[in-house]
């Protein structure tokens, strides 16, 4: 299955999805569940767990990239699964009148005329997204999270999708937990109306993801409150710099104990839950994933072969046999008269091991021709390799050595919030394999308004975070882990 579908399963990330309820300690509770948990179960056991929490809404983990949950929307309720986005404003569904895009049809779609409560507003509008871009047109009618029931709330019926990655996406839409500032057309967002309509005591959520890939609780959201299970020590509050994104100021990044540079006298960050990567300037991303070992996936794939077959290569072609077969007598292409196949591929699909190794072949073979060593080849073999394009800008680590990378750490409030490894790794299931894909990739932002970093789901399950309206802030402390436990065994 190839780069595509890697990037499909990755680039889907708009998420932090759920489903908004109310609790009699004056909380609205989100909470986030893997994808085969039985909703119904769990919240019995949850409430029988804990007599004082009740309508806790559990959202869905998907290959721990997608975080979705259902809200309804109009009278009655028609249902969607939808991403939290702190990083969007807008909250939008698919259209029934939306025909001609085969992703919706993949999706469920809103039917105004089902809805008492619809009303027509027929503004058009445009959202571009890095992976791809919606149409469609603005109405008007309750949307019901959890048990609370937002009056008049605008949003978005798409008439057009992208053909990726909506397409595969698990979710249906995206619900915006940002600021007015950035929403189309000036649209208040739900999160506001929450609050304007009284729904919430405290104007702050907070976003706990657990760290437990395995258990069955993704997580939770709570709207107008924070649990303390959640997260270790005090929160450390840094102000909204900017509003329209959670924009805050932070200070220089290290690889281990050594100083990046460029943000040592502060970078703007936004703080995403849409997105699981880490994204910030060339200059520092390069140096993340070089002092990690990341490559691009064609420069791995290069290394791969002559790390494994280099030598034997060698040997072959010493040995006087001839280049052409060569990669068939080890056994990466098999001959068919005058063309070779594939007998090995890669993870990537459309790259093989056969082209490799062809391709390093007639490298080494030059250098025989200038009566070059052993190690001087490698050497200049290698080299090659690493200056393959990196077209996804994606990069990739030997899943064998994450446990010795170093740990990568960001400056915030002046304080050190560090990743471990297991952290901003992300795992990617390919066929019967793995690959261990760096969360850090470039993404360039001109002055005055950066250097910019946006920091995602990676770092945000290490932290549970509180986004403070009231108080225009953001905090952050250690997240916990395991707490929900006893619920899971609960269920089990």
């Amino acid at each position: 299955m190839g780069v595509k579908l890697i990037l499909t399963a990755i680039c889907i990330c708009n998420w932090m999805i759920s489903v908004l309820s109310t609790s009699s300690d004056g909380f609205a509770r989100i909470s986030l569940k893997k994808q085969s948990l039985d909703l119904k179960r769990i919240y019995g056991a949850r409430v029988e767990l804990q007599s004082n929490v009740t309508n806790v809404v559990y959202l869905k983990n998907y290959l721990d990239t997608q975080y979705y949950g259902e809200i309804g929307i109009g009278s009655p309720s028609q249902t969607f699964s939808l991403v939290f986005d702190t990083a969007t404003s807008n909250l939008w569904v698919p259209s029934s009148k939306c025909l001609f895009s085969i992703a919706c049809h993949l999706h469920s779609k809103f039917r105004a005329r089902l809805s008492t409560t619809y009303r027509k507003i027929g503004v058009p509008c445009k959202i571009n997204y890095a992976s791809g871009s919606i149409s469609g047109f603005f109405s008007l009618d309750h949307v019901k999270v959890g048990d609370i029931t937002v009056k008049d709330q605008e949003f978005i019926e798409i008439t057009k999708e992208g053909f990726l990655p909506f397409l595969v996406a698990e979710y249906d839409g995206i619900l915006g937990l940002g600021f007015p500032e950035i929403s189309m057309e000036y649209a208040t967002p739900l999160w506001f109306n929450m609050v304007q309509q009284g729904y919430v005591s405290q104007e702050f959520f907070s976003l706990w993801l657990n760290q437990d890939l395995t258990s069955e609780l993704g997580g939770e959201v709570i709207f107008g409150g924070l649990d303390w299970r959640h997260f270790k020590g005090d929160h450390t509050y840094v102000s909204v710099r900017k509003t329209g994104y959670w924009q805050i100021e932070m200070g220089d990044i290290l690889v281990e104990n050594n100083s990046t540079g460029l943000c040592e006298n502060t970078c703007a960050a936004i703080v995403d839950s849409g997105t699981s990567f880490n994204a910030g300037p060339t200059e520092i991303v390069a140096q993340i994933n070089h002092a990690i070992g990341a490559e691009g996936i064609l420069s791995m794939e290069c290394k791969k072969v002559v790390y494994k077959y280099g030598y034997s290569l060698w040997d072959s072609l010493i040995s006087g046999i001839q280049p052409e077969i060569v990669c068939v007598d080890i056994g990466l292409c098999t001959y068919n008269g005058s063309h070779h196949k594939t007998r090995q591929e890669s993870p990537m699909g459309e790259t093989n091991l056969c082209t490799f190794c062809e391709m390093i072949v007639f490298w080494i073979e030059v250098q025989l021709k200038e009566q070059k060593t052993k190690d001087k080849v490698f050497k200049h073999v290698t080299q090659l390799c690493e200056k393959f394009p990196n077209p996804i800008g994606k990069y990739f680590v030997n899943c064998e050595d994450v446990e010795t990378l170093p740990d990568i750490t960001f400056t915030i409030g002046n304080k050190p919030f560090p990743l471990t490894p297991q952290q901003y790794i992300i795992r990617v299931a390919e066929s019967c394999s793995t690959m261990c894909m760096s969360s850090f990739v470039a993404f360039d932002v001109p002055p005055p308004r950066g250097p910019l970093w946006i920091l995602g789901t990676t770092f945000l399950r290490a932290y549970h975070t509180v986004f403070d309206l009231g108080n225009l802030r953001v905090g952050f402390a250690k997240a916990a882990t395991g707490i929900f436990k006893a619920d899971i065994n609960k269920v089990s």
